[in-house]
């Protein structure tokens, strides 16, 4: 089932987890060797944006990029989940933009302001509650063009890992949002750009640049 206007009429997050460096070629093409464990970081609820919102680039940054990614959307409250269980806590899935100030993470060697400015996590277009996340195709596009071509069995640490890992630190409420990680292929947006994530069985994701 699709539910739409989930960020209307859904909980709202509490946080938004970011799970960074989860494909290996992505880690490569940023010069990272691949982890051995989840790289965990959060973006701001005040970040969240919906299908066909405008994302804005902050004057502070120079470059800011566009990181296609599928998204958990938690369920129920979920601490120390064992990952034979994870499905158990998760409503659905949806499509994911984790933008990103590329010059200001690079520069701050953290993630929180290069990845927390308002408009930085598009979400959408809506919430698919019965799926398989294991091997999904996700593209990226920029004005039409591909820019990432990936499948989720590519992905370092599952959906089960990830949700188990995140959940042994903190408490996911219902609505919290957990993205899994990008695809190589991460590139510049500039004003006027129409980005598009797709993933296979949930839709399209389209926004604008300004």
């Amino acid at each position: 089932m699709k539910i739409y206007r989930f960020l209307e009429e859904g909980p709202r997050p509490t946080k938004i987890v970011a799970i960074g460096r989860n494909y290996a070629e992505h880690a490569k093409e940023l010069g990272n060797e691949p982890p051995s464990e989840p790289i965990m970081f959060l973006k701001p609820p005040s970040a969240l944006l919906p299908h066909e919102g405008t994302i804005v680039r902050p004057p502070q940054s120079q470059r800011v990029d566009y990181e296609g990614e599928l998204a958990i959307v938690i369920g129920k409250r979920a601490r120390n989940v064992a990952s034979a269980r994870w499905r158990d806590f998760v409503r659905g899935f949806t499509c994911a933009n984790d933008v990103t100030a590329r010059d200001l993470q690079k520069k701050d060697v953290q993630f929180t302001r290069g990845k927390g400015f308002d408009t930085f996590c598009p979400l959408g277009p809506c919430i698919e509650t019965d799926l398989d996340p294991a091997d999904l195709a996700l593209v990226t596009r920029v004005n039409g063009e591909v820019k990432q071509k990936g499948r989720t069995r590519m992905m370092i640490f599952p959906c089960a890992t990830i949700v188990e890992f995140v959940s042994s630190v903190m408490t996911l409420e219902p609505g919290d949002v957990i993205l899994t990680g990008t695809p190589s292929g991460v590139g510049p947006l500039q004003s006027g750009d129409i980005v598009e994530v797709e993933i296979e069985g949930i839709g399209i994701l389209r926004n604008h640049v300004a």
